[in-house]
């Protein structure tokens, strides 16, 4: 059976990777299938950066906004969504274009991985959520690296929601997480996708973007976004975005405003490095710099090369 073909713009927020999946979109016919785990909840609309109407140009966006913020969503329903998206797209004889920086999710969907129909156990994830309320994220991560060093190497303690189900997988089955993910590796991938990443010869470039993304979220109204996120009670959900978190203290009179914002920017920078240790351990990412961006008909021109010699549609 022929492979999908199918284009991926990966790297670290606030690199542009929006932008360039929708230039990609519009020159090869495609549509844009959003691979961002907080984007794809409602009402998370600047911190996460979601793309505004005009950001899209008309491309249609798929996986944004679709889930309200108090349903879990696990790596395994993202790439099933995922798959259902570019089937829709493919039958339509247009060109799907993954575009974000959650590189599980990533990874999961274009390596073809078929996770384990592992019922969740609930009493299980309440009592493990209760350890970390009670002993913090880090003492409940340390369990997971002893228990599945593997997996654990993949996720960053504060991810709370895949932390939980990868201890939860061990205890319902006593079986790691990353043998079910192994064992699926030994079946091929149905894609065969051009993967472009935007990286940076200069870290501190990258962070000036980032620096300016959060200025501009606090004018576009990101305080007033958290905050009723926050009231809402759907700080749950939100637990990962940074952008959300950071803001509590404020809320609740416990920090001035200016410590939470420096807190977003760093937390923020933070979260890019790891994005980019993440991808860069894929030989597969044909890798754009961001000091290259500035000369757009360059880099499109590459793009089309690049694409164009993979992919005949």
């Amino acid at each position: 059976m022929d492979k999908i073909k199918l284009v991926a713009v990966v790297g670290p927020t606030a690199s542009g990777k929006t932008a360039l999946g929708v230039e990609i979109a519009k020159e090869f016919n495609g549509e844009v299938v959003s691979a961002d785990s907080m984007q794809i909840y409602k009402g998370l609309d600047i911190a996460t950066a979601k793309p505004t109407e005009e950001e899209m140009q008309g491309i249609p966006h798929h996986l944004v906004g679709i889930l309200d913020r108090d349903v879990s969503f696990s790596v395994a329903d993202y790439v099933e969504l995922a798959k259902k998206s570019i089937e829709d797209i493919v039958s339509r004889g247009k060109l799907p274009v993954l575009v974000g920086g959650t590189g599980l999710y990533i990874s999961s969907l274009l390596d073809g991985i078929v996770f384990p129909d592992i019922k969740s156990d609930e009493n299980v994830r309440k009592r493990i959520q209760k350890e970390i309320d009670e002993y913090g994220a880090e003492v409940v991560f340390e369990k997971l690296k002893a228990a599945d060093p593997e997996t654990a190497a993949e996720l960053h303690p504060n991810n709370k929601v895949r932390v939980i189900r990868a201890l939860e997988v061990y205890e319902l089955t006593g079986r790691k997480l990353s043998e079910y993910k192994d064992e699926s590796i030994k079946y091929p991938s149905p894609y065969d996708a051009v993967i472009i990443g935007i990286g940076a010869y200069d870290r501190s470039k990258l962070y000036d973007r980032i620096n300016m993304r959060v200025d501009k979220m606090l004018e576009n109204g990101l305080i007033d976004e958290a905050k009723e996120v926050f009231l809402a009670g759907g700080m749950k959900t939100s637990a990962n975005a940074i952008g959300y978190k950071e803001l509590i203290p404020y809320f609740e009179n416990k920090s001035d405003l200016n410590t939470c914002i420096e807190k977003i920017k760093q937390e923020t920078r933070r979260y890019a490095k790891r994005q980019l240790t993440w991808f860069r351990k894929n030989a597969k990412i044909q890798w754009i710099m961001l000091e290259e961006l500035d000369n757009r008909e360059k880099i499109h021109d590459y793009c089309r090369k690049i694409i164009a010699k993979q992919i005949t549609l």
